[in-house]
């Protein structure tokens, strides 16, 4: 994918799976490539359409859920492209669990029964609900591995004032329901997912993708009661499936380990992966559209001269 240079670019990021340039001093025009990584590693080869799919999950769900929160996106000018206003970045995200899943379980299974500065119930098998959804926050890495913290340490260390986290926490948990809600609709349960906030003086903004899956985990709820009766596994839709198959081939992005081969079998299926989960999440069938990077930088021009 190539870079640009737009008028007025003030900034440039390249994060693990998207572009972000800084357009003056308040707006962000946002790239999503068809990068993919696991285990903080970018993986060496892209996925057809996978920016596409994560940047129109995201505009859905911003739209779906602006009565929640004030968010940061104006406009999608181009399938793989968002265009929004810049905020200073809260450096915590706010993960928020509906299920023991995951880290939470790793650390559940370790006989730990706090998280986070959240208290996980004794008794509960791997995928139980939680009573209630419970906030995991993890502080943002600039390089490497994210770091669980909890909240009384968020406020300590100054990355959030006390009303502040009262703010974030309100409306992770108001956008948690609002996804699950979604996701029931579609025959889903939305089980873990991550925010990320800004503001732009007084006013929090939610920021970044949301309920995509690069940041959220789905189960399918037909069969749900059944699995956790019978100890199965649950049927998932993530990309999960990704970690897993770098785990059968030695990867966990630990020093000394070597990104096994992906084959073009393996790049489309990871692929379909993607679309089946866009039109499991959205209810509607998927549209890829090819667009050149010449007409990407002209209709990011012309929305920003709009703007």
């Amino acid at each position: 994918m190539a870079l640009f240079s737009f008028p007025n670019q003030t900034n440039f990021y390249s994060g693990k799976v998207r572009d972000v340039y800084s357009i003056g001093e308040q707006l962000l025009v946002m790239v999503a490539s068809n990068r993919i990584s696991a285990f903080d590693v970018i993986l060496p080869r892209p996925i057809p359409y996978k920016g596409q799919v994560l940047n129109q999950i995201a505009a859905y769900m911003l739209e779906a859920t602006q009565d929640i929160c004030p968010n940061w996106l104006l406009t999608v000018p181009a399938p793989h492209v968002s265009i929004g206003k810049r905020c200073i970045p809260f450096k915590v995200e706010m993960v928020v669990r509906g299920n023991l899943t995951g880290h939470a379980w790793r650390t559940y299974a370790a006989g730990q029964r706090n998280l986070c500065g959240a208290t996980m119930p004794e008794g509960m098998k791997e995928n139980d609900y939680f009573p209630t959804p419970i906030i995991t926050p993890s502080t943002k890495a600039e390089h490497g591995h994210d770091e669980d913290i909890s909240p009384a340490e968020i406020i300590r260390q100054g990355l959030a004032t006390e009303a502040e986290w009262q703010t974030l926490s309100s409306y992770a948990l108001q956008l948690f329901n609002r996804g699950k809600e979604i996701a029931a609709k579609q025959g889903l349960i939305l089980v873990d997912t991550k925010y990320e906030f800004g503001k732009i003086g007084d006013t929090i903004y939610l920021m970044d993708e949301i309920h995509t899956p690069d940041s959220s985990r789905y189960f399918y709820a037909d069969g749900f009661e059944e699995r956790q009766a019978t100890g199965e596994r649950q049927k998932q839709l993530s990309k999960e499936f990704v970690r897993e198959w770098l785990i059968a081939n030695d990867f966990m992005g630990k020093e000394g380990q070597t990104v096994p081969a992906m084959s073009d079998e393996w790049i489309n299926t990871i692929s379909k992966r993607y679309i089946e989960l866009y039109e499991r999440v959205i209810g509607k069938s998927f549209e890829p559209i090819d667009i050149s990077d010449n007409e990407t930088y002209d209709r990011v021009v012309n929305s920003l001269s709009n703007l």
